[in-house]
């Protein structure tokens, strides 16, 4: 049977545009992660709060795959209804600057033996992440 992970991501700017952050956090069955803190402009780059929140989960998918190639589930959670809608394809990618980012994070979910998306409210995220 195929290990299944739970993802708990967020991601946001300062400025919106502007100095992007991001974290996330894998749990199993078996163990409750540690959250993981992401710095997306080490070089002052500047990104939005939506391209954030899609590279926190790009990020936890990476990580998952790296270590467990064979098929595994996994659910997401997250408070962005937007990253969660247009990756579920029930909501279209309409912004320019997000289309690379959501066939990057599509494709990675194909690795997958099943995909669920779970929305929760903000505090969730915070409560979960410390931010």
């Amino acid at each position: 049977m195929a290990q299944r992970y739970d993802v708990t991501f967020d991601g946001g700017s300062l400025g919106n545009p502007g100095k992007g952050y991001g974290s996330y956090v894998i749990d199993t069955v078996e163990e409750r992660g540690e959250p993981v803190r992401l710095d997306f402009s080490p070089n002052s780059e500047v990104v939005t709060n939506n391209q954030a929140e899609y590279r926190s989960l790009i990020a936890a998918l990476v990580r998952i795959l790296e270590n467990d190639g064979d098929g595994p589930s996994v659910v997401i959670h997250g408070d962005s209804k937007l990253v969660l809608e247009q990756l579920a394809g029930r909501w279209k990618v309409k912004n320019v600057g997000l289309a690379p980012l959501h066939r990057q994070a599509s494709g990675l979910l194909g690795e997958f033996s099943s995909v669920s998306f779970e929305w929760h409210g903000r505090a969730n995220s915070v409560k979960r992440l410390g931010h």
